[in-house]
């Protein structure tokens, strides 16, 4: 077997010394033939992994294109060569990369270029290969945004101006159409949706909106007669609950934004306006799918507005912006911002899709949601809190002078307070968010949100948290119990379980799904939320009981996940060798998942790389 250099930009990294009988080398390669059976393989990712690897295989390996031509590239551990032309190899080491992207073209173009990452030949759409990074919460929104830098979007758009992105990109233009097309309408329909919850059909007119609905269930035929004859726009409630691609989108937008993301179909026929002017109570994202959208836009009433309203069209004044959308492109406005769209004659129908965000996300929210437990902590401990009002002050029209300069000083209180401690505060509103969001995106059965994989983890394990960007961790008091005397919980919430098809559909149905721990398991808690991966036994707990009865709850939930052969990986040479050449790719590219597969141990592992958001 020929030698062959591990080259990352102009320097060799590793040599592969054949006859060597213990030495530890990396390589690229794919494998050219397998001397068992070679069903034991199976495609993962654009790429190959050990499905059943038993007691050494033999393989051949044959060098591969340089490093910087993948997008994913796989490195086969050898730990024993013969002088035969083959190798036998007791592991598996993956290293999946994403190439960055080249720099964007000059303004005016509206194209972008760029490679696709690796992950995102697993996720792709029915009609297409998907143009969006999927890779990480941060890499779809910055995909879904591109040309414009997430900065300079949070700095001069975000809550304070619309964007319009038009761009010129047919690709992406055929991804979009394949979010929702006006023709699936008809297989939705057999599948079963009725009016007022998943479909409102409705026109503008004379400045008002006028409902078409019918009663109870949805019949294609009636639909499209509504569309085609009155001119109608139909509206799709919250279709990530059938559109696999838009809940991917969504899913990791969540994760991004920390907040619920739902959306809407409108479907408008030519020389149609389904909606009067009128502003929302969300920031919108509209993705252009179908067709072409005449939009104007105008200045808030009421920026930041925190309920929906109409407008009428002699209150609003010139339009700010006015554009026409076509399929690719992409427009953001705040909430606040009034709006009216409409089709115009002489073209096809338009279909867009309305990604909203933020809504009661706010810092009076939130103030809200802290202020109430911040009271009650301070009342127990503060005999001021805990004293009575003046007689009869509920009866005045007006609140006397004492009674807010009072007020004032339980409030300056209160900020001295909170300014001094590091407890974790909202609770209502994370129960709230993880309760009705998105689970995460899977494919097949998700039996890996529900059934806990891997041995049992045990006080000698190394384990790390899975599904962080799903999990929520927050105090709150024991409501188990209804007495004066309730004790502080650490409480884990989670959404692995819950149900895609009630999102955004404020349904009673949904459950809260989680673990609730005493105070005292607060700082492993931590521990494990802030640690790539941690051993079990530097807990800081105090038996060592409690340390085994915590991993053993949080890997029941699917949680954690554990990492011991990661662990023994990472503090060898060779994991120093994988680290030297994570570190030496100048750019070139970055990898940032490592995939370590043994053939004793099960299952198949896999481990970030801290300086990769997940």
């Amino acid at each position: 077997m020929s030698a062959e250099s591990l080259r990352l930009g102009r320097e060799p990294q590793a040599r592969l010394r054949p006859g060597a009988a213990t030495t530890w080398a990396v390589l690229p390669g794919v494998w050219s033939g397998l001397r068992h059976r070679p069903d034991i393989w199976e495609t993962w990712g654009g790429g190959r992994r050990a499905a059943s690897l038993g007691p050494f295989r033999t393989l051949k390996l044959q060098p591969t294109l340089p490093i910087h031509s993948f997008a994913t590239t796989h490195f086969w551990v050898v730990q024993q060569v013969n002088m035969k032309d083959q190798v036998c190899v007791s592991s598996l080491l993956c290293l999946e990369g994403r190439t960055m992207p080249k720099k964007a073209k000059p303004a005016g173009t509206g194209k972008e270029e760029g490679p696709v990452p690796g992950k995102q030949l697993k996720m792709e759409a029915a009609g297409g290969p998907s143009t969006l990074n999927f890779s990480c919460p941060r890499g779809l929104f910055e995909s879904l945004i591109s040309p414009i830098k997430t900065e300079t979007f949070f700095k001069e758009f975000w809550e304070q101006k619309p964007l319009i992105i038009q761009r010129d990109d047919p690709a992406l233009a055929t991804y979009y159409q394949s979010l929702f097309k006006l023709s699936d309408l008809k297989s939705l329909c057999s599948r079963g949706v009725y009016y007022g919850r998943d479909i409102n059909v409705c026109r503008c007119v004379n400045g008002k909106k006028k409902v078409l609905n019918k009663d109870g269930k949805v019949h294609f035929l009636q639909l499209r007669k509504d569309f085609d004859h009155k001119r109608a726009t139909i509206q799709f409630h919250q279709p990530q609950r059938f559109k696999d691609e838009l809940w991917k989108i969504q899913e990791k937008l969540e994760c991004y934004f920390g907040s619920l993301v739902g959306s809407n179909v409108y479907m408008t026929p030519a020389g149609s306006q389904g909606l009067p002017p009128h502003y929302d109570d969300v920031e919108v994202f509209v993705l252009q799918l179908e067709g072409e959208k005449h939009w104007r836009l105008y200045h808030p009433t009421v920026p930041l507005a925190r309920q929906y309203s109409v407008e009428a069209e002699d209150r609003i004044g010139r339009p700010t912006h006015e554009v026409m959308l076509k399929p690719g492109d992409l427009l953001y406005f705040p909430r606040g911002t009034i709006h009216q769209a409409d089709t115009p004659p002489g073209l096809a129908h338009s279909t867009h899709v309305t990604i909203s965000t933020y809504q009661n996300n706010s810092w009076g929210d939130f103030l809200l949601d802290t202020i109430s437990g911040l009271v009650m902590d301070t009342a127990k401990e503060d005999m001021e809190f805990r004293a009575g009002i003046p007689r009869q002050l509920l009866l005045q029209v007006e609140t006397a002078a004492v009674g807010t300069r009072r007020l004032s000083g339980f409030l300056r209180k209160l900020a001295d307070r909170l300014e001094g401690t590091d407890v974790l505060l909202s609770s209502d509103m994370k129960k709230d968010f993880v309760m009705n969001r998105l689970p995460p995106y899977y494919e097949g059965d998700g039996a890996e949100l529900s059934t806990p994989g891997g041995q049992v983890p045990r006080l000698d394990s190394v384990v790390r948290l899975q599904f962080k960007d799903h999990v929520i961790l927050t105090v709150g008091p024991d409501q188990s119990r209804s007495d004066e005397t309730q004790d502080k919980m650490v409480y884990v919430y989670h959404s692995l379980k819950n149900r895609r098809e009630l999102h955004m559909m404020g349904n009673e149905e949904t459950e809260c799904h989680g673990l609730r721990f005493p105070l005292s398991h607060v700082d492993a808690l931590k521990q494990i939320w802030n640690s790539s991966a941690i051993s079990v036994k530097d807990l800081k707990l105090t038996t060592d009981e409690e340390k085994e009865s915590l991993v053993l709850s949080l890997w029941t939930e699917c949680l954690i996940q554990l990492h011991n052969h990661f662990h023994k990986l990472l503090v060898s040479p060779l994991g120093r060798l994988i680290c030297h050449l994570q570190s030496g790719l100048n750019g070139t590219q970055s990898f940032n998942r490592l995939s370590y597969y043994s053939p004793q141990t099960r299952p198949y592992y896999d481990l970030k790389w801290k300086n990769e958001e997940v």
